[in-house]
């Protein structure tokens, strides 16, 4: 599959927000991270990039303004201040309503009014209750969803919806300017007969109601203990604390944190702030204050953590909380936890006492799951095994959480005298965390659904390739002890390594260390895939618009992010992103299984020569070219021809040949079907480094479905390019690793071919009829340079030139082919990235 290549700056960029391209050049070292097959066509719009600010904001999916427009009964938009009064104004107003019923109304009162409305008032504390009370108080009651027509809640700061798209995910719907709907209040004689009964009065007729939605308070439902001396008085912060929606304590009643100054830690801790660690109580900075107030959101506190190490940066900060660079830092150092269905999880230690999974009946007691559900805010695995240990009895080990935040995790560890007891209580959490019984889904993977459920990542029996590939200190060993070609050799160290496996998951942000997605079953694939194929449908066939097209977007989003587990999942919003996050990623880790299949466990292996052993399984015949034979100083010239350097901000990147393989695979039609087919062509196509050994293996697949986008708009096909140029933008590298692989294969195009400039409309009748496509770019080749190397093969080598077609989506031509019987990979071409002066 066709993925691209692109250099960023200096620390790993996830792709959270699909849209940030690269970032400048920085003095420290810097790390390269590709941008999938779509993307290198993507249009360099400054608007569809976005700042670190930004892109951690669109994590929190929908949090932006939905601000659904309703008309009043006067004609004004509700969206607009009202009345004549200016925000400052109502936000003044809405202060002195808000004291005013705090002060005259109980919040048994306050709950009974959000009970009559149809509102939940048995959630959360007092001080979120009174905040809901008070807003249907002054602007009305509120309207239903208009995503699904669930109710809407106010938390103090905005509205969101606790309704369902589907079993799988819950309603993203979140904003400041909900709908209202225009009827009064019902209210409780105990109100209406208190001294803020006139007050309540002006806001019981709709026409009179301000229609801009509460002002924003940041610390809405917090409640603040403050300890110790800080930078500013606790009478200065008593007063911004209150005005900005929180409460202070003096108790640790109910309190949300306490705050204290660093020296705290220095002098060893008060009495109040041992009381709060004792208490489990988040003990924070100063700054915590300063931050949440200035960003208008609550910050997480784990940042703020006084009593954490403070020298390590990032030290115990929850991976989704951090910078989206330091936390791709920290996961692709992690050691892999769980390797597969027999893979015992690493910190149950279990392992270093000889312990399996526990297997009776043909059933392995190791499950793994997953729960997205960002309406509810929910990204969580969960690990489930029982452990047999020699000389001891069985254990079971239960972890539920977050990736990378085991401090918060749930997890025990317990020992069993009765072994039909373990089982029944595994059994049982089983049903509880999923609703669907054991037995059924292990046998015959029956399973079903279930709103705010987890479901199983099946895993399959083997080992994922970033625990049983070569680690950087075997890769030398291991190549300089192979019998092979040191240049073969060389090229299957890489293939083999952990290295590249790692990379391109953190780029994804598919690299959980506690989940093994390199080594799940087929069926899961399947599955992934049939999600993936009806998301596509949904989107492309939906007639709906605007927000009602949005829960489109949203449901199937969350569907696919606890399929493929995010460590930072979003809602995708275009075509770019389907086929960024949803096609590719499905592809790469499609591949990265096969690898982890044909790679298996290279530590434990008892042969002395592991990478020869891989070759053999390869089933692919790979050989060196010689620099001064006619193939070799053929292709040197193609490449040169179609090359135009990649051009990342004021850095112009060139390519040197370093090694030329000739293949042979045994899956790919053989030379000699080949050369009985008509109008063959030698052309270019760009992988992954982490894509190769399963296109080497197997062959090249058609594209996993049809997108109007490039890399995926002629549909289920393998396309290709005539331009170096094109296969050079894909691939992974970095700066310390600047090595990657572009590919030649011949493709027999057929009798008849279909030029295009524009997206085909219809591409399953292409897929049918399997016809060569030819999508006109901007440039082309010099047709003049054109020639037929052996086999009556033509090769389209000659210096990029413009085309007629200049509002072409493609830079270059490409090529789409249909039939896999009709494409063979041919040479293998191993260049080295070089930035240019």
């Amino acid at each position: 599959m066709l993925k691209k290549l692109n250099w960023t700056s200096a620390k790993f960029l996830r792709p959270l927000d699909p849209h940030v391209v690269f970032r400048g050049r920085q003095s420290m070292k810097s790390y390269e991270v590709h941008e999938t097959r779509s993307q290198a066509h993507a249009p360099s719009d400054e608007s569809r990039k976005m700042t670190r600010k930004q892109k951690v904001g669109q994590s929190k999916a929908h949090e932006g303004e939905q601000s659904p427009k309703k008309k009043a009964k006067n004609g004004k938009d509700q969206n607009d201040s009202t009345n004549g009064k200016s925000e400052d104004n109502i936000a003044k107003e809405y202060g002195e309503f808000c004291k005013a019923i705090e002060e005259h109304l109980s919040v048994e009162q306050m709950r009974e009014i959000l009970d009559m409305n149809d509102k939940d008032s048995s959630s959360g504390s007092d001080g979120v209750v009174t905040a809901k009370c008070q807003d249907v108080l002054y602007f009305g009651p509120l309207d239903k969803c208009p995503l699904c027509s669930s109710n809407l809640e106010f938390d103090g700061k905005r509205c969101s919806c606790k309704g369902f798209y589907s079993e799988w995910s819950s309603c993203t719907f979140k904003t400041r300017t909900p709908p209202r709907k225009e009827e009064p209040l019902k209210l409780p004689d105990s109100v209406l007969n208190s001294s803020v009964a006139e007050l309540l009065k002006k806001h019981q007729d709709p026409s009179r109601r301000p229609c801009q939605g509460a002002p924003i308070k940041p610390l809405a439902g917090i409640v603040v203990s403050l300890s110790g001396r800080l930078s500013r008085t606790h009478q200065y912060w008593k007063r911004e604390i209150e005005k900005h929606g929180g409460k202070v304590s003096s108790s640790f009643k109910g309190i949300t944190c306490l705050v204290v100054s660093p020296a705290e830690r220095e002098r060893g801790g008060s009495t109040k702030l041992a009381d709060a660690l004792e208490a489990g109580i988040p003990v924070v900075r100063e700054d915590w204050l300063l931050d949440s107030i200035e960003k208008q959101e609550p910050q997480p506190m784990e940042a703020y953590d006084v009593v954490s190490d403070p020298s390590v940066k990032g030290k115990g900060i929850p991976w989704d909380k951090q910078d989206p660079s330091e936390e791709a830092l920290e996961s692709i150092s992690a050691e892999l936890k769980l390797y597969g269905k027999r893979g015992v999880y690493k910190d149950t230690k279990m392992q270093e006492r000889g312990g399996q999974i526990f297997e009776k009946d043909g059933i392995l007691y190791n499950c793994a799951f997953s729960l997205c559900d960002l309406g509810r805010g929910l990204n969580e695995y969960c690990i489930m095994q029982l452990i047999s240990v020699p000389d001891s009895n069985l254990h079971s080990y239960y972890k539920k959480g977050k990736v990378g935040d085991d401090a918060n995790a749930e997890e025990r560890l317990e020992e069993w005298e009765n072994v039909d007891s373990a089982i029944k209580e595994f059994v049982r959490l089983f049903v509880e965390l999923t609703g669907n019984e054991f037995e059924p889904w292990e046998r015959e993977k029956k399973f079903e659904k279930k709103r705010l459920r987890f479901y199983p990542i099946d895993m399959d029996d083997g080992m994922d390739v970033r625990h049983g590939g070569l680690g950087l200190r075997q890769l030398g060993v291991a190549a300089a002890h192979s019998s092979l070609e040191p240049k073969i050799a060389y090229l299957m160290k890489i293939l083999c390594s952990q290295e590249i496996y790692k990379y391109a998951m953190m780029e994804m942000g598919l690299d959980s260390p506690d989940l093994s997605m390199g080594m799940v079953s087929d069926l899961h694939l399947e599955r992934c895939e049939e999600v993936l194929l009806q998301f596509v449908e949904a989107v492309k066939s939906m007639k709906e618009t605007g927000q009602k097209a949005e829960a489109v977007w949203s449901d199937y989003s969350q569907r696919w992010s606890t399929l493929l587990h995010s460590t930072r999942p979003f809602v995708f919003r275009d075509y770019q992103d389907l086929a960024d996050h949803g096609a590719a990623a499905f592809e790469t880790i499609r591949d990265i299984n096969m690898a982890s299949r044909l790679v298996g466990d290279m530590f434990g292996s008892t042969l002395d020569d592991p990478l020869s052993d891989r070759y053999k399984k390869l089933g692919c015949s790979v050989s060196v070219l010689e620099k001064d034979s006619d193939d070799y100083k053929m292709i040197v010239k193609y490449l040169e021809t179609t090359y135009e350097p990649v051009r990342v901000g004021d850095i112009d990147y060139g390519v040197s040949v370093e090694n030329i393989f000739a293949v042979e695979p045994s899956a790919c039609p053989s030379l000699d079907e080949i050369k009985k087919l008509p109008n063959k062509v030698l052309l270019w196509c760009g992988t992954r480094s982490s894509n190769m050994l399963r296109h080497l293996q197997k062959g090249f697949l058609p594209s996993v479905c049809s997108l109007p986008v490039p890399g995926y708009m002629f549909g289920k096909a393998i396309v290709c390019s005539d331009a170096a140029a094109e296969a050079a933008r894909y691939g992974f590298t970095s700066v310390e690793r600047p090595e990657g692989f572009l590919v030649l294969a011949v493709a027999s195009l057929g009798d008849q071919i279909i030029e295009v400039k524009s997206p085909p409309e219809d591409t399953k009748s292409l897929e049918e009829k399997k016809l060569g496509v030819k999508g006109l770019g901007k440039k082309k080749t010099d047709e003049s340079e054109h020639f037929i190397w052996k086999d009556d093969i033509k090769v389209p080598s000659g210096r990029l030139i413009p085309s007629e077609h200049r509002d072409s989506p493609l830079e270059y031509n490409e090529y789409a082919v249909y039939d896999p019987k009709k494409t063979r990979i041919r040479f293998l071409v191993e260049v080295k990235y070089e930035e240019m002066s």
